[in-house]
C-alpha cells in the first residue's frame, strides 16, 4: 500500500502535443509515473490529447481521455470520476504545470476536493514568477545575475539603460525559452522586448545582465516527506550562458568543475529546492559558473518538476527519476524503496558513473525555409542524441554518430568545412553545427586560444578535440597494411568509426572492420549500473566500448564484457533515432509495442536506439537495452554478438528501414517484409510497373537525374509538376513547380542538398482529395484494412500536416470500394508481412496511387487509439509468423469521427513562411473527437482547408 493511505485514484495531466520545448521526453516520465502508480493499486485517470504517444496507450491507465489539455476537459473528468483524490501535474512538462495553475485559480481543485500532490502551487508560482524568485533568492543568499521586472514597454526601457548592453529577456511563464532573447545592440532591444511582452501569457519579462561566457551547469534533484534530498545527476554545458540548455551539447557528470565548487553549488541547489516549498518529488536547478579561477556561482532557474534533462538524467545513471518522484509524492520516502538497479540497496543514495554521456541536439532547419539558424535563449532542437562512452571522446564521436545527418563522426569524412571566414562566422554566431566546425577549426590551425576566445568553450573540452585532430593525422600516415594494432585500438577506444578510419587510410570500410577482427579488437559491453559496479545491477541496459586485452598470470587472456548472451532465440527491434520532423514518437509508439508483442511470442527481446527522451530506451522495457547508435557498425557488433533470430526494421520509420539493405547483404534475416519489397515500394520506375501489371491507376512521372533530364520530362508530364528526391522522410525537398525557371531552381537545388539523387517527377493532380489506408498482411496474402482516413486538406500539403480524418467523410462506395481493391492488391504483389500504408490522390471519382511504404506509418498509434485495437501487437506477431491475420478478431469501436490535428512549432521561427506544402513541417499531432460531421470544430477546419496550401 502507499504510505498516503487516503490516496486511492489519482488524475496525471500529460503534456500533449509534441512541441518544439516539450518533447518526447515527458511521454516517457509522464508513461513511467503511470506504471509506478499502478504497481501500488492506485486507480490511475489521465488525460492527454497526443495520440502517437505510449503514454495514452489504453494499457497504461485505468481510464485514458484524449481530451483537449483544458479546464472544460479536467471539470469533465472530474465529474465522471468524483472519486479522484489528488492530482499530479508534475509529468507533463509546462503545459501540465500552467493547466493546473489555471484549474487552481478557478477554484476547480478545491470544488471536487482534489488534492495537489508532487509539488505546490506556491512552489510553481514563486518559480515561474521571475520577481518573486528573484527576491527569494535575495533573501536565502543565493547569488543572481543582476536583474529587474518590465511589465511594459517603457518600463524594459528603462531597465535597459541601467544595466547596458548585452542583456537577456525571458518571459515569465513560458516554455523551451520561448520569447527569450539575447540583445547586443540598442537598436534591437525594442522589437525584442515587445516579443517577449506579447509572448509571456502575463505580459511580463525578465531583464537581466548577460553573463556572456559563464559555465552552464544543471543538478537533478528528488526530496522526500522527511526532507532527504539526493543529486542524482550532474550536467555540464558544453556551450557556454546564452544558448538554451535545450539546444547545447551537455556532459554529465560534470567534467570542468572542481570539487569544491561542486559541493557548494550542491548546497545551493539543495537549500533552494527547500525554500520554494514543502512538496515531495523532482527538481531541476541550473547555475552559472563564472570561467575564471574564483569560479562564482549564480542561480539561473529552478523547475519544480521533472524536466526535459530529468529524461536525460535517467538515461544517463539509470536511476528513473519519474518513477521514483512519483512514490514519493504518494507519500513514500528514500530510503523505503528499492533502487531500481540493483534490486537490493535503496533509493537514497546518489548515482557514481564510471562513464560519460554526451547528448547533442538534432535540428531540422531545412523544414523552416528563411529561420534564422543561429542558436540563443530561445530552443530550436526538434530532439535530441545521446552516446555513452568510457572517456568524452568516444561518448561525443557516438553522439555525432547517432544524429543521422550523413555524418560518420568527428571529421575524417570529406565533409567539414575548409572556408577560413565561413568558420570563424559559424564559431562567432553559434551555428547548429559547431560540434562539428569546432573540428574543423582545430584541422585548419585555427589556434586553441582563438577558438576560446571566440566561443568561450572551456579549454578542456578544445583540447579535447586537439587530441582527436592529432590522432587522425598520425593514422593518416599509414595504410591498412601497415597500420598497427594499438594506434587502431585507440582510434577505437576514442570513438572513431571503422568508416572513418577507413577514410583517413584510403580503404573500404569493410577492410577496417577485418583488420579489426585480425588483431582482436572487439566492442565489448558494459553495464549502466548507477555505482559504478560497486553493487551487481539486475538491470541488462548495455553500452559498448573498447578495452585491451587483460592477461591473467596463467598467461589467458580476455576481455570483460558484461552482456551475457543467453540462449533463448532473441529478436532485435530497430529504434527510431532522433525525434525529427517526419519521424516522430509514434515510431517509438510502434518500436514499443513491437518489443512487447515479441515477448508474449516467447522471444528474448533486444532494443538498439541511441533517443533518450522515449519509453523505447527504458531500462525495463526490453529484455535487453543497448544505448547505441542506430549505426551500422554498432548493429552488426551487437548481432554477431547476440545472434538473434532476426531482426525487426518496420517499426523504427526510415532510420531502421536504411538499415534494411545492409542486414540483408550481410545475411541477417529481416523480420516481415523483406528488403527487396521494401526497396520495390521505394524504386518509383518498379513500383509503377507493378501498378501497371495490376491496372492500378497512378499520376503520370518519370525520373530525372540532372536539370537537362527533368526539362524534357516537363515536356510530356505538363505542370503543376510534384517534384521529389528518393529515398527521403516526411517529403524532405519536395515541391509543387508551376513552371521550367522554377523546376530547374529546384532541381538544382536538391542536387546540390543530395548529390547523386534520382528525382521524381510527377503530373500534379491539381485539386484532388487525398486519402490513406494502413493494413496488416500476413504471408498468406490475408490482408485486413486498420482504417482509411481522408484528409480535410487537398492534395499536395502532405500527409502528416493534414487533418485526417478517421472515418473517410466525403468518399462515395464506388470510391472507397476502389480504396479496399488497390490496398488488398498492392499488400499481396509487394509480399508485405505486417504493415503497410499507402497513400492515394482521388480525381474525379478515380483513385490515383501516390505513395506505398510496407511499413508502420505515422497514423498508425492514431488509427490504434480511435479504434481502440492493439494493432502493433498484431501486426508484430503476424511479422514473427507466430499468427495470420485471420486469427485475430477485430473489433473497432468509434462513435462519430476521430481528427488526428497536426500542431507546428512557428513560433519558434517567427520569419519563416507558414504556408504548407509537400514538404512536412509539423513536430507533433493531438486528437480530436466529434459526434458528427455538423460540429463546429470541423466546420471551422473544413472552411479553412485551402488557406495554407503553397506551392
Amino acid at each position: 500500500m502507499p504510505k498516503n493511505p487516503k490516496l486511492k485514484s489519482i488524475l496525471i495531466i500529460g503534456s500533449g502535443p509534441i512541441v518544439i520545448g516539450q518533447a518526447c521526453e515527458f511521454d516517457y516520465s509522464g508513461s513511467q509515473s503511470l506504471r509506478s502508480l499502478r504497481e501500488d493499486g492506485i486507480e490511475t485517470i489521465l488525460i492527454n490529447s497526443n495520440p502517437a504517444t505510449i503514454m495514452t496507450d489504453p494499457s497504461m491507465a485505468d481510464h485514458v481521455y484524449l481530451l483537449p489539455l483544458t479546464t472544460k476537459s479536467i471539470i469533465k473528468i472530474l465529474k465522471e470520476h468524483p472519486q479522484i483524490d489528488a492530482v499530479l501535474p508534475t509529468m507533463g512538462g509546462q503545459t501540465a504545470l500552467n493547466l493546473c495553475i489555471e484549474a487552481d485559480e478557478k477554484g476547480i481543485w478545491e470544488e471536487f476536493g482534489v488534492e495537489l500532490i508532487g509539488v505546490d502551487i506556491n512552489a510553481i508560482n514563486i518559480t515561474e514568477d521571475r520577481e518573486q524568485f528573484r527576491e527569494l533568492m535575495g533573501r536565502i543568499g543565493v547569488a543572481m545575475a543582476p536583474q529587474a521586472t518590465a511589465t511594459s514597454f517603457l518600463k524594459g526601457k528603462e531597465i535597459a539603460q541601467e544595466f547596458g548592453f548585452p542583456l537577456c529577456i525571458r518571459s515569465s511563464f513560458t516554455l523551451g525559452g520561448a520569447g527569450a532573447a539575447i540583445v547586443y545592440e540598442e537598436e534591437d532591444f525594442d522589437k525584442l522586448l515587445r516579443r517577449g511582452l506579447e509572448i509571456s501569457p502575463i505580459h511580463e519579462v525578465m531583464i537581466d545582465k548577460a553573463m556572456m561566457g559563464w559555465k552552464e551547469y544543471e543538478l537533478e534533484l528528488l526530496r522526500d516527506k522527511n526532507d532527504n534530498v539526493v543529486i542524482i545527476c550532474s550536467i555540464e554545458n558544453m556551450d557556454p550562458m546564452g544558448i538554451h540548455t535545450g539546444d547545447s551539447i551537455t556532459v554529465a557528470p560534470a567534467m570542468t568543475l572542481s570539487d569544491k565548487t561542486y559541493q557548494k553549488m550542491r548546497d545551493m541547489a539543495i537549500k533552494m529546492m527547500r525554500s520554494i516549498g514543502d512538496f515531495e518529488g523532482g527538481c531541476n536547478v541550473q547555475f552559472a559558473v563564472s570561467p575564471d579561477e574564483k569560479e562564482d556561482i549564480i542561480a539561473i532557474e529552478i523547475n519544480p518538476r521533472v524536466s526535459r534533462s530529468s529524461a536525460l538524467a535517467s538515461k544517463a545513471t539509470g536511476y528513473p527519476i519519474a518513477k521514483i518522484a512519483t512514490k514519493l509524492a504518494i507519500g513514500y520516502t528514500l530510503d523505503e524503496l528499492d533502487n531500481q538497479i540493483t534490486k537490493s540497496t535503496s533509493a537514497l543514495f546518489e548515482p557514481t558513473l564510471d562513464y560519460v554521456i554526451v547528448k547533442i541536439p538534432r535540428w531540422n532547419f531545412d523544414k523552416f525555409e528563411g529561420s534564422d539558424r543561429t542558436l540563443g535563449l530561445q530552443m530550436k532542437a526538434v530532439g535530441e542524441v545521446m552516446g555513452i562512452g568510457r572517456s568524452f571522446q568516444e561518448a561525443l564521436h557516438k553522439a555525432t554518430q547517432s544524429l543521422e545527418i550523413k555524418r560518420n563522426g568527428l571529421g575524417a569524412d570529406g565533409k567539414g568545412y575548409t572556408d577560413y571566414n565561413q568558420i570563424i562566422d559559424k564559431l562567432t554566431h553559434a551555428s547548429w553545427d559547431r560540434v562539428f566546425v569546432i573540428y574543423d577549426a582545430i584541422a585548419m590551425g585555427i589556434p586553441l586560444s582563438q577558438i576560446h576566445d571566440i566561443t568561450k568553450i572551456d579549454m578542456w573540452y578544445l583540447k579535447q578535440y586537439e587530441e582527436l585532430f592529432q590522432l587522425e593525422k598520425e593514422i593518416s600516415k599509414y595504410t591498412i597494411d601497415t597500420l598497427d594494432k594499438d594506434l587502431l585500438l585507440e582510434a577505437k577506444q576514442k570513438g572513431y568509426g571503422d568508416r572513418q578510419i577507413a577514410h583517413m587510410l584510403g580503404c573500404l570500410e569493410s577492410q577496417v572492420y577485418n583488420k579489426r577482427d585480425e588483431f582482436n579488437i572487439q566492442r565489448v559491453f558494459k553495464l549502466v549500473d548507477t555505482c559504478a559496479a560497486e553493487f551487481t545491477a539486475k538491470t541488462p541496459y548495455y553500452y559498448s566500448t573498447f578495452e585491451n586485452i587483460i592477461e591473467t598470470p596463467e598467461g589467458d587472456t580476455y576481455v570483460h564484457n558484461e552482456s551475457v548472451v543467453t540462449d533463448k532465440k532473441k529478436i532485435v527491434v530497430l529504434g527510431s533515432g532522433p525525434n525529427r520532423i517526419g519521424q516522430g514518437i509514434e515510431f517509438d509508439y510502434c518500436c514499443v509495442h513491437g518489443v512487447l508483442a515479441a515477448a508474449e511470442c516467447g522471444y528474448e527481446t533486444i532494443m538498439i536506439n541511441c533517443n533518450p527522451e522515449t519509453v523505447s530506451t527504458d531500462f525495463d522495457t526490453a529484455d535487453k537495452l543497448y544505448f547505441e547508435p542506430v549505426f551500422w557498425e554498432h548493429i552488426y557488433d551487437i548481432i554477431r554478438h547476440e545472434k538473434p533470430e532476426g531482426v525487426i526494421v518496420q517499426l523504427g520509420g526510415q532510420t531502421a528501414l536504411k538499415l534494411a539493405e545492409k542486414l540483408t547483404k550481410y545475411g541477417i534475416k529481416i523480420i516481415g517484409t523483406s528488403f527487396e519489397s521494401l526497396d520495390l515500394a521505394e524504386d518509383r520506375g518498379s513500383f509503377s510497373k507493378l501498378l501497371k501489371e495490376n491496372n492500378i491507376p497512378y499520376p503520370e512521372f518519370g525520373v530525372a537525374e540532372n536539370a537537362d533530364e527533368a526539362l524534357e520530362l516537363a515536356n510530356q508530364l505538363n505542370f503543376p509538376i510534384l517534384v521529389r528526391p528518393s529515398y527521403v522522410l516526411g517529403g524532405q525537398g519536395m515541391k509543387i513547380v508551376i513552371n521550367k525557371e522554377e523546376l530547374v531552381e529546384h532541381v538544382v537545388d536538391l542536387l546540390r542538398k543530395i548529390p547523386n539523387n534520382k528525382l521524381l517527377l510527377d503530373h500534379y493532380l491539381d485539386g484532388a482529395i487525398e486519402a490513406e489506408a494502413d493494413a496488416i498482411c500476413d504471408a498468406d496474402g490475408n490482408v485486413y484494412i486498420i482504417g482509411i482516413m481522408e484528409h480535410i486538406e487537398p492534395c499536395g500539403v502532405h500527409s502528416g500536416d493534414s487533418n485526417a480524418t478517421l472515418p473517410a467523410f466525403n468518399l462515395g462506395d464506388l470510391v472507397m470500394q476502389q480504396i479496399i481493391d488497390h490496398t488488398h492488391t498492392i499488400a499481396r504483389a509487394l509480399n508485405t508481412v505486417g504493415l503497410i500504408n499507402i497513400q492515394f490522390a482521388i480525381k474525379d471519382d478515380m483513385v490515383y496511387i501516390i505513395e506505398a511504404n510496407p511499413r508502420a506509418s505515422r497514423t498508425v498509434p492514431f488509427i490504434a487509439k480511435a479504434y481502440k485495437e492493439p494493432y502493433v501487437n498484431y501486426a508484430t506477431k503476424v511479422m514473427l509468423g507466430e499468427k495470420k491475420v485471420t486469427d485475430f478478431t477485430f473489433n473497432p469501436q468509434l462513435e462519430g469521427y476521430a481528427i488526428k490535428q497536426p500542431v507546428f512549432s512557428f513560433n519558434k521561427f517567427p520569419n519563416v513562411d507558414k504556408r504548407l506544402g509537400p514538404e512536412m513541417k509539423s513536430t507533433g499531432e493531438s486528437i480530436l473527437f466529434i459526434d458528427s460531421l455538423k460540429d463546429d470544430e470541423f466546420y471551422d477546419l473544413y472552411s479553412r482547408r485551402k488557406m495554407y496550401l503553397s506551392k
